[in-house]
């Protein structure tokens, strides 16, 4: 997927857990998994502005495209 989530590199930074970073974002651990994980189609922007307001960064932090033939 040319589209990669850095959502763990910033919640290890902020040292949060998945439940304390579900918690303050208002979605579920499950959901910040499907993120995490990459397997989310798409994301709503207002759980893309909570998490950047949790975390204190850019979406630009969390997300980021690399061409299908680059290595992750």
């Amino acid at each position: 997927m040319p589209i990669v989530v850095d959502i763990d590199v910033m919640q290890a930074r902020r040292k949060l857990s998945v439940a304390e970073l579900a918690e303050r974002v208002g979605i579920t651990p499950a959901n910040i998994a499907v993120l995490k994980n990459g397997r989310a189609k798409a994301v709503r922007f207002t759980t893309l502005e909570a998490l950047c307001e949790v975390l204190d960064c850019q979406p630009g932090d969390l997300l980021r495209w690399v061409p299908e033939d680059s290595a992750r």
